[in-house]
């Protein structure tokens, strides 16, 4: 973790305690979603030896909606939240270029969980807007670990959308499944109250307080449900393995589907442990990841959320995947009298 000019945060954009409309942020690019669609990674790696990526990384700061009518300035890596996901194998080398896009603000970096360096590469990686950075690493250990950005007001910069996962596969790979999906966990701290129409500004006050407007999957209220963005689909009998990555920075998830149990986990994401069998709520803290997997034997929707309620029902914090097929009455029967 990288705190590089430390005597200078308030000049690298970070609000001193409200953060309402800075003087800028009519200039920055206004998007429809900032979501990251679940199933839009890289795929599993079939390949038994190493190679090297070139990866470039966009810090990219944009104008969205959390829910309808509620603007924010959400600071991203690709424009989504989470980031994109990384995908590579234990041994793999990764050369990383960090663009920090000339419309932006603020200076920006990377912290790559999964790298052995100084800083996670964050002090490498450090740039103003209109500038690159360049670093090279090698992947040294299999599992699934966040990404972020780390200059001195990192809570700020996270809230606002800047973390994602890099996946370091072990050497022999991961087992086969009918589905990936990827989702990431942050909270954000606004100067209105949710649900207030108009442009809301970053409240640091209430990061300091823990005290949350919204924690919210993919970056937006309810994104990944047919209120928002659609919810995801899979046929009874699938299996499917889920990447949550928890941002943060200061809230832990309590990842749990609703009407289904997680077949395998592996908690802080360490794939080369053995798994947990038929859990039903796990938590992943900020800063880490967890790798799930999820067999899908009877129909209807399987609500993702975190198991601190309130998240759920007054924050933001759900996900559907809806499960597609007949009824299977041994298993599961509504209709019965």
């Amino acid at each position: 973790m990288g705190f590089p000019f430390q005597s200078k945060a308030n000049d690298l954009g970070a609000p001193t305690n409200t953060d309402p409309a800075s003087t800028s942020i009519f200039s920055l690019p206004k998007v429809n979603r900032v979501a990251a669609d679940p199933t839009d990674i890289p795929a599993p790696i079939k390949r038994r030896s190493s190679k090297t990526h070139n990866i470039t990384l966009e810090s990219k700061e944009v104008v969205a909606e959390i829910e309808d009518g509620v603007k924010f300035k959400y600071l991203t890596y690709g424009g989504q939240v989470p980031g994109p996901m990384l995908r590579v194998r234990r041994g793999d080398t990764i050369i990383l270029n960090h663009k920090n896009l000339t419309d932006n603000t603020m200076i920006h970096n990377v912290d790559f969980h999964a790298c052995y360096g100084p800083g996670g590469a964050a002090d490498a990686t450090i740039c103003p807007p209109g500038q690159s950075k360049k670093v090279k690493f090698k992947a040294m250990y299999p599992g699934a670990y966040i990404y972020h950005c780390a200059v001195p007001r990192m809570d700020y910069h996270i809230s606002s959308g800047m973390y994602g996962m890099i996946l370091v596969e072990p050497e022999e790979g991961l087992p086969e499944v009918d589905h990936e999906f990827y989702f990431g966990q942050n909270e954000i701290y606004t100067d209105k109250a949710a649900g207030t129409k108009g442009l809301h500004g970053f409240d640091t006050e209430r990061m300091k307080a823990e005290d949350p407007t919204y924690v919210v999957l993919n970056g937006e209220k309810y994104a990944i449900t047919g209120n928002r963005h659609g919810a995801l689909t899979v046929k009874k009998g699938d299996t499917a393995r889920v990447y949550l990555v928890t941002g943060g920075p200061n809230v832990t998830s309590n990842f749990h589907p609703i009407g289904n149990v997680f077949t395998k986990a592996w908690r802080e994401g360490a794939i080369a442990s053995e798994p947990e069998r038929y859990v039903q709520t796990c938590q992943v803290p900020p800063g880490s990841c967890g790798i799930f997997e999820m067999d899908f034997p009877v129909p209807g929707p399987v609500k993702m959320v975190d198991h601190a309620l309130t998240r759920v029902a007054k924050k933001g914090m759900l996900g559907i995947i809806n499960v597609e097929g007949a009824k299977e009455a041994d298993i599961f029967d509504p209709d019965i009298t």
